[in-house]
């Protein structure tokens, strides 16, 4: 067991204040919103994903009320409602806090945790993360220090199986065999083996020496000057625990593929993808309906639908879900693009469906423009607006691209030949 030990609360100084308010990272939040193209735009923290079916009812509700209607599932399992009317920031929150959306208005942009979102119903995993969830979301609201990180800091909780510990979060917890788990900081090149009991607390720890180390400078673990090891290194003085030991096989998987979910008691389950992230007023109705008891968000922009019978995959597929591995639209993914970004260079989104192919491959990426918002870790194609009109298309692996620029007609072929890493050539 590691002893307990107490950590001075974070205060950052004036001048560490003075520049974290002149480099604010402009990330969205449910009481802080966005001025987009096309309105204001709100972003809602999930930790985890979880959604009970009245949160989700709630939600729902507020975007048909005070936005367009839709909700986009954002790359760490959240929720954007978009189109929002001028001035309704007050009656937004209200709704949120009433549904427990809004423990901590102080905390609402740092909640950014991902989980394993099968974890606990198909046998996988060493362990049910959502013990661990809870128990770090809580500890998050209650840190004064934690108030301080940026809203892209982002905590990932990988019961074993290897899915969100590809994600590049700033703090992992990974379930080791047996009992126990293992935290990492940033891409540390060790490992801290912890207790599954205290687990949540070392996470949390390692947010706070960030804080620390960070003095309002920068927003993430890779920003740093200061190396992630020592960033573990000062957990492991502050825990007294034993010395980190190497990273035992980091391992990654990919997403859950749409369809049913079976357990080993036999238990079933579904998993479906919103193409592009977007999902329509009717969508998130049936989704709603088909849930028993809860929903969970998945960071590749899907839905895991625990106990939810077999019968209801047909009527989520009726109203345009993926529900299906071989659908074109598996892997696809989008910016928001025109008309909603003043940044973006095309309707990435029209293009991206008219470019639309069979034959799956590596996931595809379309961006606006070079800020690439939302886009995947990990092996991808990017496909990017260029200024002067057409695409430049990389094929992205560990960190490597080869690209080739394209005029529109040449586009669907080039993007399906990249995906299946057939040559391709500069046109």
């Amino acid at each position: 067991m590691l002893a307990a030990v107490s950590t001075p609360p974070f205060h950052p100084s004036p001048q560490a204040t003075a520049a974290w308010r002149d480099r604010d990272d402009a990330c969205p939040g449910a009481l802080r919103l966005h001025a987009a193209d096309d309105g204001a735009l709100a972003r809602i923290r999930i930790p985890g994903g979880v959604l009970r079916v009245d949160q989700a009812e709630a939600l729902g509700r507020a975007a048909r009320e005070l936005g367009d209607g839709e909700l986009h599932l954002t790359s760490r399992g959240n929720v954007q409602v978009r189109r929002l009317a001028a001035g309704c920031g007050g009656e937004l929150a209200k709704r949120l806090g009433a549904s427990g959306l809004l423990p901590s208005q102080r905390h609402e942009r740092v909640r950014n945790i991902v989980a394993s979102p099968l974890s606990g119903l198909d046998g996988r995993g060493f362990t049910d993360v959502r013990p661990w969830l809870r128990e770090l979301d809580a500890l998050l609201c209650a840190s004064e220090a934690a108030a301080w990180l940026s809203g892209r800091f982002l905590f990932a909780l990988d019961d074993g199986r290897g899915d969100v510990a590809g994600l590049s979060a700033d703090v992992t917890v990974r379930a080791a065999p047996g009992e126990g788990a293992w935290l990492r900081v940033g891409a540390s090149d060790a490992v801290l083996p912890v207790s599954s009991e205290e687990a949540p607390r070392a996470a949390l720890l390692a947010a706070e020496v960030f804080l620390e180390a960070a003095k309002g400078q920068t927003w993430r673990v890779s920003e740093l000057a200061v190396p992630a090891d020592e960033l573990l290194s000062d957990v492991v003085r502050r825990l007294r625990a034993p010395q980190p030991t190497a990273v035992p096989g980091w391992q990654v998987t990919g997403e859950p593929s749409p369809g049913l979910v079976t357990a080993p008691d036999g238990m079933t389950g579904l998993s479906v993808l919103a193409p592009l992230g977007r999902l329509t007023a009717a969508q998130w109705a049936e989704l709603t309906a088909s849930a028993v008891r809860e929903l969970r968000l998945t960071p590749w922009r899907g839905v895991i639908l625990p106990m939810a019978p077999v019968s209801r995959l047909s009527h989520l597929a009726a109203t345009g879900l993926i529900t299906e591995p071989a659908s074109p639209w598996t892997g696809v993914g989008a910016c928001i693009g025109r008309p909603g970004c003043a940044k973006s260079r095309a309707d990435v989104r029209t293009d991206a469906a008219t470019a639309l192919r069979p034959g799956g491959g590596l996931p595809v990426y379309w961006s606006g423009c070079e800020r690439r918002c939302g886009r995947p870790r990990g092996d991808h194609v990017d496909v990017v607006a260029e200024q002067d009109g057409g695409y430049r298309i990389s094929v992205v692996r560990d960190g490597l691209a080869q690209a080739t620029f394209l005029n529109s007609p040449l586009l669907a072929t080039a993007v399906a030949a990249a995906r299946t890493q057939d040559q391709f050539h500069d046109q």
